[in-house]
């Protein structure tokens, strides 16, 4: 039951609807790429990526100090398909703008 809640939980907001499907479509991500894309401070991003994760949606991979977020994978069924009807919304999401290039963080 907990599971199940969270995972609702992570995507019972706009904001992480949008990120989780800007992350889906770009494939991998660092925090400073969201946050520059999304234009918001990094701590609110944060917070949204935070509970992603604990949905069961995103995994993070560390390289030095920066964070990069892509879709777990492999997904289970009831998360897959949470992202493949997320992918059918008519919704907008900011385009990549990036901030990050070989592994190197520019902000």
């Amino acid at each position: 039951m907990d599971i199940f809640l969270k995972t609702i939980g992570a995507i019972n907001d706009e904001t992480r609807i949008k990120i989780v499907r800007f992350i889906d479509v770009n494939k991998r991500v660092c925090v400073c790429d969201i946050e520059n894309s999304f234009d918001m401070i990094q701590s609110r991003i944060s917070r949204h990526l935070k509970i992603l994760k604990e949905g069961g949606f995103l995994k993070v991979e560390r390289v030095g100090r920066w964070a990069y977020y892509s879709i777990k994978e492999p997904l289970d069924e009831f998360r897959g398909s949470i992202l493949k009807e997320i992918s059918y919304l008519d919704m907008t999401i900011p385009p990549l703008k990036k901030s990050c290039h070989d592994k190197e963080c520019k902000i």
